[in-house]
C-alpha cells in the first residue's frame, strides 16, 4: 500500500513516521508513506499557498492551484482509490472506514490549513471527506495521521501477531474485553478466575459476555447499529 499526504507543514508528521508500528511497516515493505509539501507546488517566488476568501470573510483559504498540481504531480506516477481531504464536515472516521481502506493500494490524504481549501478542490479533485469528530483542529495533519495509524496496523505484516487488531474494539461493533497479565494477584485484587483456567471456549464466553455489557454500559449506540445492519 503507498500513502501520500500533502501538507503545508511536513514537519509536524516527522515524529509520527519514525516511530512504534508505522516505522516498522515501512522499514518492512508493508507500506509506503510520503509526505509532500504543498508549498512545493506554488508558482510565487514566496511559494505562496493562501489567498483571502472573495467572500470577504475572515481568514486565509488554501488556494486551488498549488493543490491540484501537486495531485496532478502524484498521479503522473500511479492511479489513486482515493483522494481523501481530512475535513471536520466530512463522514465521520470508525474501524469499518480503516478496514476499506486498509483494502486499497493508493490514496492520498489532504490536509487542510488556515481557514479551508477553495471548494473547487472538494468539487472536481477529492473523491472522499474524512472527520475524527464535531471539532475543528489548527490543521488536518494530526487527522492524517491517525487515518494512517489505523489503517497501516490492518495491513498484512504490520503487527509481529496479526490477530491482535482483528480484536481490537469496534471490529464488530462491540468494544473489546477486559484484558489482564501477571502477577494474577495484586494488592488483593485478583484476575477473573475463568482466564486462568485453561477453559478456551468458557474463555471466548466471558469475553463476549464482557464485550456485550462494557458497550451497553460505555456505547449502547454501537448495539443499535448492530441491530440497523441486521
Amino acid at each position: 500500500m503507498r500513502i501520500d499526504i500533502l501538507t503545508v507543514l511536513p514537519g509536524l508528521l516527522d515524529s509520527f513516521l519514525s516511530h512504534s508500528i508505522i516505522k516498522r511497516a515501512t522499514d518492512k515493505g508493508v507500506v509506503t508513506i510520503r509526505v509532500h509539501n504543498i508549498r512545493d507546488f506554488a508558482t510565487d517566488k514566496h511559494r505562496r499557498v493562501d489567498d483571502y476568501a472573495f467572500s470577504g470573510d475572515a481568514g486565509m483559504v488554501m488556494m486551488i492551484e498549488p493543490v491540484d498540481r501537486a495531485i496532478e504531480h502524484l498521479a503522473r506516477e500511479r492511479d489513486y482509490d482515493e483522494i481523501i481531504y481530512l475535513s471536520p464536515d466530512g463522514d465521520k472516521f470508525t474501524q469499518k472506514t480503516a478496514n476499506h481502506l486498509s483494502t486499497l493500494d493508493n490514496i492520498i490524504l489532504l490536509c487542510g490549513h488556515y481557514k479551508g481549501i477553495d471548494q473547487r478542490i472538494r468539487d472536481h479533485i477529492v473523491t472522499r471527506e474524512i472527520s475524527l469528530g464535531d471539532y475543528v483542529m489548527t490543521g488536518g495533519e494530526l487527522a492524517a495521521a491517525v487515518v494512517t495509524d489505523c489503517t497501516v496496523r490492518l495491513l498484512p505484516g504490520a503487527m509481529s501477531d496479526e490477530t491482535s487488531a482483528l480484536t481490537d474494539s469496534f471490529q464488530d461493533n462491540l468494544l473489546a474485553p477486559p484484558v489482564y497479565t501477571r502477577p494474577a494477584c495484586y494488592k488483593g485484587w485478583e484476575v477473573p478466575a475463568v482466564l486462568l483456567s485453561g477453559n478456551e471456549k468458557k474463555i471466548a464466553e466471558w469475553k463476549l459476555e464482557q464485550s456485550l455489557e462494557r458497550t451497553r454500559r460505555l456505547r449502547p449506540g454501537l448495539l443499535e447499529d448492530n441491530e440497523g445492519e441486521g
